[in-house]
């Protein structure tokens, strides 16, 4: 299956640890979203905005994978699961179920999506305006 990170997850090392088949693709842009950070984890989320991106990285998981993140993101309770087509193929992410005010991320946090951006070759452009533009 198609998986979609945009926050933690774009780290190459820690998608690896977290999901031992997964491979990295390459870079994709989600439209009309924009990035945010929020709730008690301050974790990265994704919300509804006319013409705006979300950089990220399309993954190829397997089932188990899957059943890794859905753990790790605490679906159903944090976040859901949202699909959208990209080239005719299902590609699945996740988004909060509780859409509370920004947070700002931890250091820890942000170094691991920073890295995360690094990796994936992605425009820090995106992750300064979602940090500091609200």
């Amino acid at each position: 299956m198609l998986y979609f990170a945009y926050g933690s997850n774009l780290n190459h090392f820690q998608m690896k640890r977290r999901c031992k088949d997964s491979v990295y693709l390459k870079k994709i842009n989600l439209k009309n979203f924009r990035l945010t950070f929020r709730s008690k984890y301050r974790a990265a989320d994704i919300e509804h905005k006319k013409n705006s991106i979300v950089p990220g990285a399309l993954f190829e998981i397997s089932k188990s994978d899957e059943k890794k993140l859905d753990v790790y993101e605490d679906f159903p309770i944090l976040y859901k699961k949202y699909f959208f087509y990209y080239y005719g193929k299902e590609v699945m992410t996740y988004t909060m179920v509780k859409k509370s005010p920004f947070r700002f991320p931890t250091e820890r946090y942000l170094n691991i999506v920073k890295r995360g951006y690094k990796d994936c070759d992605l425009d820090f452009k995106y992750l300064k305006f979602a940090l500091f533009k609200k």
